[in-house]
């Protein structure tokens, strides 16, 4: 484990717990107590978080983030997911990605296509985003066109929204828009938990010739708040094999493809 891992992991066990011990830590990392001091000093100088006796408490920091708080959830059929999400993309297209961990893995799929990292003399690929964890690890790929939305930094999920997000998507179309959701249901739709995500993830897939919900079973039949797009928007679903039957069939009765994997 590297030290960028190794910090993302003790955030995640404060964020779970409120509080990490250093012995506690260097255990679990197999690294030793002064490693994880240092750790915490440099994180507590980025104010992630406060040094105390023995470790560290959380600070005034969301860290339900995008790959760290429940990283590992479901993270086999997310990979599995984002494998199947990148065979869709062809060289030369124009693809969106909201916020999300799904979503996340799927930029990485595709990102780390050998065919899409070549540099020639026109971009592989162009990318649209209002995920700022996205637009971080996509702007070193030279061979990626990036168009990253302005906008208000939501810090639960690292997504861009508001008026400023808005005014970039009104001004582009998109081959493909990969969406994650919080919950999709076959009559109901895609959903987010809060409205102003589900505002511009529903302008994102408008924006789009074809709708890619990607998502782990669980989110399956689930409620969320604010509506993203109705079921009749949603050209594809691809989720995991775990997904109850009846469901995929009740996707399937509302024109929806269903790619399990």
């Amino acid at each position: 484990m590297d030290r960028h891992e190794r910090l993302n992991t003790l955030l995640e066990m404060i964020g779970e717990q409120g509080r990490v011990e250093v012995d506690q830590a260097a255990a679990k990392l197999n690294v030793s107590p002064a490693t994880i001091r240092r750790d915490l000093d440099h994180l507590a100088g980025r104010q992630l978080l406060t040094r105390a006796r023995g470790g560290a408490v959380a600070g005034n920091v969301a860290y339900n983030l995008p790959g760290r708080n429940h990283a590992d959830r479901h993270a086999v059929e997310k990979r599995r997911i984002a494998e199947a999400a990148a065979r869709l993309v062809n060289r030369g297209m124009v693809i969106g990605f909201n916020g999300g961990t799904t979503t996340t893995e799927v930029s990485r799929a595709i990102a780390s296509r050998p065919d899409f990292n070549d540099r020639g003399s026109s971009p592989a690929l162009t990318v649209v985003t209002n995920a700022v964890n996205i637009a971080h690890e996509l702007t070193v790929r030279q061979s990626i066109r990036l168009v990253s939305t302005g906008g208000v930094a939501r810090p639960q999920s690292f997504e861009l929204t508001g008026h400023l997000a808005g005014m970039v998507l009104e001004e582009v179309s998109l081959d493909l828009a990969f969406i994650g959701v919080d919950a999709v249901d076959p009559l109901r739709g895609a959903y987010a938990h809060h409205e102003s995500e589900a505002a511009i993830n529903k302008l994102l897939a408008h924006r789009a010739k074809k709708v890619v919900v990607v998502t782990d079973s669980s989110k399956l039949g689930a409620y969320a708040f604010a509506r993203i797009c109705p079921t009749l928007d949603i050209d594809l679903l691809i989720t995991d094999s775990a997904a109850e039957p009846s469901l995929v069939s009740a996707f399937e009765l509302e024109g929806v493809r269903v790619t399990l994997v």
